[in-house]
């Protein structure tokens, strides 16, 4: 059991765990979930961390087809700098490994930020803190346990 699944059912809020095979191959992690999952490409979110300002590490949660816009987060969070965050960083703040970033349960508590689009959903799939592993919940149980705030942080592009 990872973390992220540890906290939800600490909170004990509803979700749905969904597994898959792993290829090691594979390096687009999402769009890997939505094939094995046979779901549809708009419901599967990705966890993209940044570096806030050189000072401070962020998350982004969005869907695996579109893009963050780095100037939207970067208005949303009061910020002049925006850049991703080094694979060691992600790694050493979160506890997992990148392709099995999960917004929930990271070892240390970062600033979260959802795009809009979830709200507009049933339910959403994010990671489930390690590759091959997905959990559906709805977006308002994700603001929920992850502690995020909703926001437009995709590129329209």
């Amino acid at each position: 059991m990872t973390p992220a699944v540890k906290q939800l059912n600490k909170l004990k809020l509803t979700y749905k765990l969904h597994q898959y095979q792993h290829d090691a191959g594979c390096k687009s992690f999402g769009l890997e979930a939505v094939d094995k999952l046979n779901v549809d490409s708009k419901v599967v979110f990705k966890t993209l961390v940044v570096e806030v300002d050189n000072a401070y590490l962020a998350v982004a949660i969005i869907p695996v087809i579109k893009q963050l816009s780095l100037k939207k987060l970067a208005k949303t969070l009061n910020a002049k700098k925006i850049k991703m965050a080094e694979a060691n960083k992600v790694e050493n703040s979160t506890g997992y490994v990148l392709g099995g970033v999960s917004p929930l349960g990271q070892k240390k508590p970062l600033l979260k930020v959802l795009d809009n689009s979830a709200s507009k959903l049933t339910t959403v799939f994010v990671s489930g803190g390690k590759r091959g592993l997905e959990i559906e919940l709805s977006p308002e149980n994700l603001i929920l346990s992850s502690r995020a705030s909703f926001a437009d942080i995709i590129s329209e592009v």
